[in-house]
């Protein structure tokens, strides 16, 4: 059986990566949507690697038995995924503002509430001059994450890339009762203006609340950054 081992394993890896982004998108706990056909090719070339390493393996020599140990993520990632980063990353991460400066964006979509990421919303709530979030009703949505003096927020990672890069944004919510850490929710509410426009006292941006829903995790639980 060891002579199979290097085939065995190839085989593994790539049943792993196919049934997280072929036949599901649990991939998408790690890596951005656009890298799927990536992932779909590079799995599938290890599994043709593995069929043509056990077709060899015949007359090949015993592999060495600790080649086995390698066995393991893979098996995990197959039988077991780990979950999207969620709170306890957040908090590892210091909260990135975003790089443009003062300034003006775009106008909102017209109708309330109007559905907006997180950094949209924090970006328009500190560095927007015309403060085009005044008067409007937003929609936000992210998982639950505290302070230790209570106070909680709506918090989303947002990756570049895959899970590896992410960093932390989050929304204060006033007005509304906090759910435990973790939970998704979505937030429906209106911008509290914080802070001076551009300067550190603005972050993190402020939402009153008028309801709150949990949800089920999105398919995708990260944000574009």
């Amino acid at each position: 059986m060891r002579r199979y081992g290097p085939a065995v394993l190839l085989l593994l890896l790539g049943a792993a990566v196919l049934r997280i982004s072929l036949f599901s998108e649990v991939y998408l706990r790690y890596v951005q949507p656009g890298l799927r056909p990536y992932l779909v090719v590079s799995a599938a070339v290890l599994v043709v690697l593995g069929l043509v390493a056990a077709g060899r393996s015949a007359d090949a020599g015993p592999g060495p038995r600790v080649a086995w140990l390698l066995a393991l993520p893979a098996l995990a990632l197959l039988l077991f995924p780990p979950p999207a980063l969620g709170s306890y990353s957040a908090e590892r991460e210091a909260a990135e503002r975003a790089a443009q400066g003062v300034g003006t964006f775009p106008a909102l979509p017209a109708g309330d509430p109007v559905d907006l990421t997180l950094g949209e919303f924090a970006s328009r709530a500190i560095y927007d001059s015309e403060r085009s979030l005044k008067g409007r009703t937003v929609r936000l949505t992210g998982f639950v994450t505290h302070d230790a003096d209570g106070t909680w927020y709506v918090t989303r990672l947002l990756v570049s890339c895959c899970a590896a890069d992410a960093t932390a944004g989050k929304v204060e919510i006033r007005g509304a009762a906090a759910a435990p850490d973790d939970t998704w929710v979505t937030v429906t509410g209106t911008w509290h203006p914080e802070g001076t426009l551009g300067g550190d006292d603005a972050w993190p941006a402020v939402l009153d609340a008028e309801s709150v829903r949990r949800i089920a995790q999105p398919a995708n639980p990260y944000e574009k950054r």
